[in-house]
Parts: C-alpha cells; structure tokens; sequence
C-alpha cells in the first residue's frame, strides 16, 4: 500500500491486487443482495413499528416477525464483512479522522439493537449520559475509556473499524453469560481494545482457528463461537490490513479476551 492510500481527504485508493474476490460477479452478487433484504428488512419493520396502519398483531406473530427482523440483519451483516474483507484484499481503503470512544459506543447500540431489540429500544430511551450508563449495566455491559482515548483522533478506514468493532462485540453478546466488558486505550500510538465476555472461553489448541474463514469448531464448548464462520476471520483479516492484529486469551476465572490492536494512523505496509 502507497503514502498515497492514506490521505486524509476521504479517497477511495484502489490496487490491482487482492484474492478474496477472484471474479468480480461475486462483488457484483453481493451489492445485489442488499438491496432485497434492506426491503424485507423495512417491511418487517413497518409490520412492527405502525399496528394502527396495518392492524395489531399476537404476541407469536410479533415474535416471528422479531426474529425475521434480527435475521435479516444478520444477513445484511454478513454482506458488509464479504464487502469489507474484498475491498481490503484488492487494497481499498477510505481514510478519515474520527474519535474512536465515539465509534466504539455507536456500534455498541447497534449491536445490541441486532442481538436484541428490547435492551436496545429501553437503552435509547435513556438517551445520554448517566442514564445511557445505567441501562448498559443494568444488562450487565461495562464501556471503559481511558483519557487519551477520549481525546484521541484515530486516522483509519473507519467502515472496516466499525465492522471489526461490530463482529467482536456481537461474538461477546452472543457468547457471554451475563457480562460483557469494553476497555479501550492508548499503548505507544496504538489503539488498544478489548472485548471481554465471561462465556465458555476459547481452548488454548482453538485460538488459531477461530479466526480461519468458514471453519466451525467440533468442541461443544465453542460449538457457534464462530457464527456463520466468517465473523472472526473477517475481522482479524481487517484489522491486519489496517496493520493491527486480534489475540485471543483466557479471561480470569471464565471466559475470553479478545483484543484488537491498531495504529493510531494507517501507515505504509512494509
């Protein structure tokens, strides 16, 4: 990647190389795809959000109709990841300056919005603040910013951060028991964040292959850790190319830490 792919005014920089999309009907697909489940999605949640206009429904048709609503975001997820982890291996990068706190919280509420509606519709209710807080850890979600991560100004592809934040705090919610843990700080120019669940843990021998684009582990402990298989791997397949890295470690006591560690600004590779 060039000098030239990392200025600041919010340019597309392209290469010609890449694997991840060897036919570009596939990139062709993808963009496609969008389009009919971005429909499906609104109508579901017109059905949902305006009974008065379309008539009040039974408590089975609003739960069948919430889990088509959190699937079809799930679908529209995926669609992002494919896209992301494409555009990084054909050396795509769009490179702005943003607060990563910020970020960090927003894509947390969407998270949670995806997961489950209900913690998300009360947590925006609260707004702000104390408030926001109390919600949060009411559902049992501590967010912890040090000051130089509240004051800091990260200068990277800030749709492949949100989608690398947004896969390890989704893989936490769907793992952990009752809490979920998000530090964040700043290490010698590098952001540094880590999602902490207190879930059923990674096997030292499963560290590597969570991470391995569509596997899906035989251990009953980690049976859906990896989702649709593409989630861990995407993310880390991101963050390498934005010059980062994941890990993956024991929590103390249960559980795991997944760690994300990034330049403050995206540089020439060597």
């Amino acid at each position: 990647m060039t000098k030239d792919s990392i200025e600041k005014d919010n340019r597309m920089v392209p290469s010609t190389g890449g694997g991840f999309f060897r036919d570009i009907n596939v990139e062709f697909l993808i963009h496609e795809l969008k389009d009919p489940i971005s429909v499906i999605e609104t109508a579901v949640r017109m059905l949902l959000e305006k009974p008065d206009k379309f008539g009040p429904l039974t408590d089975r048709q609003e739960k069948a109709l919430n889990r088509a609503l959190r699937n079809s975001r799930k679908a529209r997820s995926l669609l992002a990841d494919l896209l992301e982890v494409g555009r990084s291996d054909a050396g795509c990068f769009q490179c702005s300056r943003f607060n990563p706190a910020f970020m960090v919280d927003e894509v947390l509420l969407e998270a949670l919005e995806a997961c489950n509606t209900s913690p998300w519709e009360t947590d925006k209710e609260a707004g702000q603040g104390r408030d926001r807080d109390a919600v949060l850890e009411k559902l049992g979600i501590h967010l912890t910013c040090s000051d130089l991560v509240r004051g800091a100004q990260l200068c990277q592809d800030e749709a492949k951060f949100r989608q690398i934040v947004g896969n390890l705090i989704k893989n936490a919610l769907q793992h952990r028991h009752q809490r979920l843990e998000i530090g964040m700080d700043v290490l010698e120019d590098q952001l540094v964040v880590e999602v902490v669940d207190d879930g059923p843990g990674v096997e030292k021998e499963n560290r590597e292959l969570i991470f391995e684009r569509y596997t899906r582990l035989k251990a009953c402990a980690l049976l859906s850790r990896t989702g649709h298989g593409l989630g861990l791997a995407g993310a880390r397949i991101l963050a390498r190319h934005l010059g980062g890295d994941i890990t993956v470690k024991d929590n103390r006591g249960s559980g795991a830490v997944f760690r994300l560690t990034l330049p403050l600004t995206l540089t020439e590779k060597s």
